[in-house]
This record gives C-alpha cells, structure tokens and sequence, in this order.
C-alpha cells in the first residue's frame, strides 16, 4: 500500500500541481485561521464583520497607518529572513530576539561613541556592527549544535534569556543616561539617526506626507530580500546549505564540511536579525531601550513558515502581519471588548494553521487542483 502512495504523492508535488499547491494550500490555511477567529469574535461578543473593516483600516486607511503598517512590515522581513535561513540549512533559530537585542547593543555603541562621524559613514558602520553583534550571538549555539551537540533550538532560547537579562543590566547600571530613572540610554545625535520617509518625500517636492517611524531601512530589506534569493538558490553557497538542509548525511558523503556550513549559517542568521535593531534603534528610537524588540523575532518563525522560507512569500506574509500588528491597535481603542490580546489570538490561530496544521488540507486542495486542471 504505500509502495503505491508514493508516486501519487510525488507526482501531486510535481509540475504545475506544486506550483498552484504552494499558492493555495497557504491561502487556504489563511483561510481558516480567520474563520476560526471570526468564531472567537463572535463569542466574545462583538460582530467579526465589524472588526475587519476596523482592523483594515487601522492598517490601510490613510497614508500615516500606511507608514506604521509598512514600520512593521520591515521588522518582520528581516526577522522572517533569519529563521528562513536556518531553516534552508535544517536548523530552527528561535534567538532571532536575542540576536537583535545584542544587535540593538551594537547600534548603541556606535551612535554613542562616533556622534560627530558623517552620513552615511555611520549608517555604513553601524549596520556592520548591528550584523557582527548579531552574528557573534548566534556564532555560539551553532557552535555548540556543531561540534557539541547542544540542540540549537534549547541554546538559542537559552540565549534570548541571557542577552535580555544582559541588557537589562547594562541598562540599568551601564548605559543609563545620567538623571533618569528610564532604563535607556541617552539619545543619538541626529546626524546618525536614519532618513525618515517622510522627510525625503517632502524635501522632494512630492506633496505633504504625515509623520511615520518608515525609514530607509525599508530599502535595505527589499536588497536583503533580493540578495537572500540568490544567495539561496543561484549561488553555490546556497545550494551546499540546501542540501545540509535537506540531507545532512549525503551532503557529509559528499564531503561538504557539515559543521563549518551549520556556523555559518547561524552567523548569517544572526546577522539578518541584526537588522531589526537597525530598523528600531536607529530608524525611529534613536536610544537603546528595553524590550525595543517586542516579541519580533518570534513571529519571525510565523513569517518564514507561512511564506514557505522563500523571500516573495516572506515579503507577503511580513505585510500581512504588519497589518495585523497596525490594525490591531486601532481595533482595541475603537472596539473595547477586543483588546490587543485579541490580535495576538488571530496571529497564534494563523501560525497554527500555517505552522503545525499546514498539511491538514493538502488532499482536499489537490482534489480541488486536479478536478480544475
């Protein structure tokens, strides 16, 4: 019997079927955490219909929620990024938080020793140390799943706890400005803070834009996204991660240096992560704060698995939960039975259905293709 399971299976996967599988089956998953969540809605007393159109236009009714949706957006592709990475090499890098919290620490540094330093020399330096500080604090659970066997998945949990109870030290008793009682650092000089989208917008004659935290640090994930599909799939790095990834003992038979690539990809990871910090710390907080990250890099996870860990589909899942994270705002101030609690249920619902469950509709999909094709 599964003999003859086989060839159905790859033949499913196979052509135009896996082309239109990978399309649907995410959609449909989509799907089904927001009928699941329009349920839970309804019971808690309010009307989904609704707080859709409320969430929609938290996230898409004027250009300033616009400048928001897209803020987070852009955390959400870098963080999607680093775990999609790993994942292409067989590796599930929870630490993407801890590695842009470390990376916030770099930021920090650079901005607070070199004030006077030029742009864009400092946005230059400062995004080398955010990626080397992110890569040096994922450099160690990979070396330890690589040439130890630590399990990267405890390590580099473990390691989310170290860097916020580091942070929280140095700020506290470092780094704090003189005066307060904040835990956060002096503000940067604004000659290393990031462009606004706004102001360049403005400067440029192209009508009266209204303040958001958008910055050029946008641009930067678009490149990385461009950069991150070929390096994974036309480079012949990518390709040796990839069949780490897919196969740790061929790759080794063939002799590919299996630790050295799982060190390195953490690195590369971590580095990725890094970015976020560059996003926050530089782009709209201009100091070094506590918990500027937010739980980011744990919806990273969601991002990369929803879009497949391929750069088009973590650009279209990081927009979605940008959404989510603007229009959830707005959906707690104007419906007071739905509080911001409420928004991370239908982001959990989602990574659910798209993470755990995402195979619980593939035969009724590929029904559906094959009667259609």
């Amino acid at each position: 019997m599964s003999k003859q399971k086989l060839p159905q299976r790859a033949a499913s996967e196979s052509g135009l079927e896996k082309l239109i599988l990978s399309v649907a089956l995410p959609l449909v998953n989509l799907l089904a955490a927001l009928v699941i969540s329009a349920i839970v809605i309804y019971i808690i007393g309010a009307n989904p219909w609704d707080a859709v159109k409320v969430l929609a236009r938290g996230a898409f009714g004027s250009a300033d929620v616009w400048g928001y949706t897209l803020y987070y957006t852009t955390n959400f592709i870098f963080a999607g990024m680093a775990v999609a990475l790993a994942f292409h090499a067989g590796l599930f890098n929870i630490g993407v938080e801890g590695q842009a919290y470390m990376a916030g620490l770099g930021v920090a540094l650079v901005c607070l020793a070199f004030p006077t330093l030029p742009a864009p020399w400092i946005w230059l330096v400062s995004l080398a140390v955010a990626a080397l500080f992110g890569a040096a604090w994922a450099y160690i659970p990979g070396w330890l799943q690589a040439y130890r066997g630590s399990h990267v998945v405890v390590t580099t949990i473990m390691f989310n706890f170290i860097a916020s109870a580091l942070m929280n030290y140095l700020l506290v008793r470092v780094m704090i400005a003189p005066g307060q009682q904040a835990p956060e650092t002096a503000e940067f000089s604004s000659v290393t803070w990031l462009p606004y989208l706004h102001d360049i917008l403005n400067s440029l004659g192209l009508g009266r834009w209204p303040t958001t935290p958008l910055n050029i640090s946008t641009f930067l994930a678009m490149a990385l996204l461009i950069l991150f599909y070929w390096f994974v799939w036309r480079s012949r790095w990518g390709f040796v991660i990839r069949t780490v990834g897919q196969n740790e003992a061929a790759a080794r038979y063939a002799g590919v240096h299996v630790k050295k690539v799982i060190v390195l990809v953490m690195c590369l990871s971590g580095a990725l992560g890094g970015m976020i910090a560059v996003n926050d710390i530089q782009g709209v907080h201009h100091r070094l704060l506590v918990g500027f990250t937010g739980g980011v890099g744990f919806v990273g996870i969601a991002v990369a698995l929803m879009g497949r860990n391929h750069p088009f589909g973590i650009l279209l899942s990081a927009f979605l939960f940008g959404a989510l994270a603007q229009g959830g705002t707005e959906l707690s101030m104007e419906i007071p039975t739905l509080t911001r609690e409420m928004v991370v249920i239908i982001e959990g619902l989602i990574i659910i259905f798209c993470g755990a469950l995402e195979n619980m509709f593939r035969k009724p999909v590929i029904k559906l293709i094959r009667a259609r094709t």
